[in-house]
């Protein structure tokens, strides 16, 4: 079994994870690579997953009465999780402006 600081530090890894996969899928669509920037979204998808999963796990021993430390720690996981979120939204638009551009200019 994880201990407290394991937790919130694979909230960390897999929300990091999310965020620099997604990235790299901007990057990607940006040289038209569409397909690998679909593969990287996927495994944005994963992380972001699994770090949702780990969250949504300790919200529910929390409603349950067993009580989550709010450290520094927890708070910076969090953070790397939203943004990751927020990340993983943007991509996705940015990807399909990207696909449209691409479409475009195969056109011409």
């Amino acid at each position: 079994m994880l201990d407290y600081e394991q937790i919130v530090m694979h909230l960390v890894v897999n929300g990091g994870e999310a965020r620099t996969s997604a990235l790299k899928a901007v990057a990607a669509a940006r040289e038209g690579d569409i397909e690998k920037a679909g593969a990287l979204m996927k495994s944005a998808g994963e992380s972001l997953s699994e770090a949702h999963k780990i969250q949504t796990d300790l919200i529910q021993k929390e409603a349950g009465g067993e009580k989550t430390e709010i450290s520094l720690l927890m708070v910076h996981a969090q953070d790397h999780l939203m943004n990751a979120m927020t990340v993983m939204d943007l991509a996705q638009e940015l990807i399909k402006s990207s696909k449209i551009l691409f479409d475009l200019q195969s056109r011409l």
